[in-house]
């Protein structure tokens, strides 16, 4: 049996599940799944059997089933006496999960604070710690991708640098290669394919889930970032993989990931996820494959339904029409809106070097938007590519001023077949 301890505060549970704070609320509230117990001070409590209640709970989901109906399963089981839940893990042998706090939360602490002042040693010496105390899968997913997700945040206030955020990347990928290197061959059946769209350079949660279903026992191909579609298409054709797994954490990567899908579609099984589809689940619908979830161990257990229990994927809502032919008309006639706005830079105060980067960036994530069907997606996303051309140097603020310039130079090379182009861009610029 699953232990009934009550060891987990809700953000533990919702690094190990996945799901939502306000959604477990929810759950608590009208069905009563889970029943967390209260700390002293108010907080709740959860025991490994409430979470992996809420895996099988999640799982049925994944099925088709609404969490209503997934709940009354649960109770007509446990009514009969039955137990659903899979047979715990023996000490040792997979992941067994860890309360997040004490220990584990000063080595990630000090880990971090190391790996900050470029302090190899200290941080190896933080997780060789951790790895002592706890399984791997805790470690890496507690440890090393809180690490990354914090300096993430850090960057984005301004108080870490893009040196110290590639440093906590490239530590922490090592440290996960190292432990891919020591997984056991696999002992179940099946073959899974996994790796990173065109565009999509960010391998770590890839990885990680390669690592988490190898120890699961899965046999896993992990061919890493930036795979080609053609290239992808012939280790499909080679491998014949029962799932492919691809992952994208931005918009024009979501775009590549569709096409490769399309391509795929109908040969092999689709799955798919990445920070992308959590901050825009409306690309879900675009694409003809299983969304894995929105964690990394929730991907884990998603795939391990998938391949146990395979069912048809999702079509992919088709794009419409206007779209295709506005996208097109935008690739005719990208080259002259630049070479006007190239002309233009003085005027907008705008350096070659930062004019190149931002034409760039900004038609990467257009033609992104439009590719998934909604030049809307772009709303949400701007503040990524001001972000992103901040680390090529150009001034904070600039970017508006450039979309400016776009949408007058847009407006003498477009015609009306860019009409919901210039729409958007008159809209954004008069903001």
């Amino acid at each position: 049996m699953w232990s009934q301890e009550p060891l987990f505060n809700l953000k533990a549970v919702v690094q190990q599940t996945g799901l939502r704070p306000d959604t477990l609320r929810a759950w608590e509230r009208r069905y009563g799944l889970p029943s967390p117990v209260r700390s002293k001070g108010g907080h709740r409590l959860y025991t490994q059997h409430d979470i992996e209640v809420l895996r099988w709970l999640m799982a049925r989901q994944h099925e088709g089933l609404s969490i209503s109906r997934a709940v009354d399963l649960w109770r007509q089981i446990d009514a009969g006496g039955g137990d659903a839940l899979p047979i715990p893990p023996l000490p040792g042998s997979i992941a067994e999960p860890q309360p997040v706090g004490g220990m584990l939360d000063g080595l990630r602490q000090e880990w971090l604070a190391a790996c900050l002042v470029y302090d190899e040693g200290r941080a190896e010496q933080a997780a060789a710690q951790a790895f002592a105390l706890y399984p791997p899968e805790t470690v890496c997913l507690e440890l090393l991708q809180w690490a990354l997700a914090e300096v993430g945040d850090l960057w984005q206030q301004g108080m870490a640098t893009v040196q110290q955020e590639h440093f906590v990347s490239e530590l922490a990928i090592r440290q996960v290669g190292s432990l891919l290197m020591a997984t056991p061959p696999a002992t179940r059946p099946g073959q899974i394919l996994v790796a990173c769209p065109p565009q999509e350079h960010h391998v770590f949660g890839l990885l990680l889930l390669t690592l988490l279903l190898r120890r699961r026992g899965w046999a896993v191909v992990y061919l890493g970032a930036d795979v080609p579609v053609e290239q992808l298409e012939a280790t499909v054709t080679a491998v014949r993989p029962d799932l492919v797994v691809l992952a994208a954490l931005r918009l024009p990567s979501a775009a590549t990931l569709l096409e490769t899908a399309r391509v795929l579609q109908g040969r092999v099984s689709i799955g798919y996820g990445g920070g992308i589809f959590n901050s825009l689940p409306a690309i879900r619908s675009r694409i003809p494959g299983h969304c894995l979830g929105e964690s990394v161990a929730a991907a884990a257990d998603a795939v391990d339904s998938l391949i146990s229990a395979p069912r048809p994927a999702p079509g992919g809502e088709p794009i419409a029409a206007e779209v295709r032919v506005a996208l097109e008309h935008f690739r005719e006639r990208r080259g002259p809106i630049e070479a006007k706005i190239g002309q233009a830079a003085g005027a907008i105060g705008l350096a070659l070097g930062h004019l190149a980067h931002a034409n760039e960036e900004f038609a990467l994530h257009l033609e992104a938007a439009l590719a998934l069907g909604d030049i809307a997606l772009l709303d949400a996303d701007i503040d990524s590519v001001e972000h992103r051309l901040a680390r090529e140097g150009m001034p904070v603020g600039m970017l508006r001023r450039f979309l400016r310039a776009y949408c007058q130079f847009g407006e003498e090379q477009l015609d009306e077949r860019g009409d919901l182009i210039l729409a958007w861009l008159r809209r954004i610029s008069s903001s």
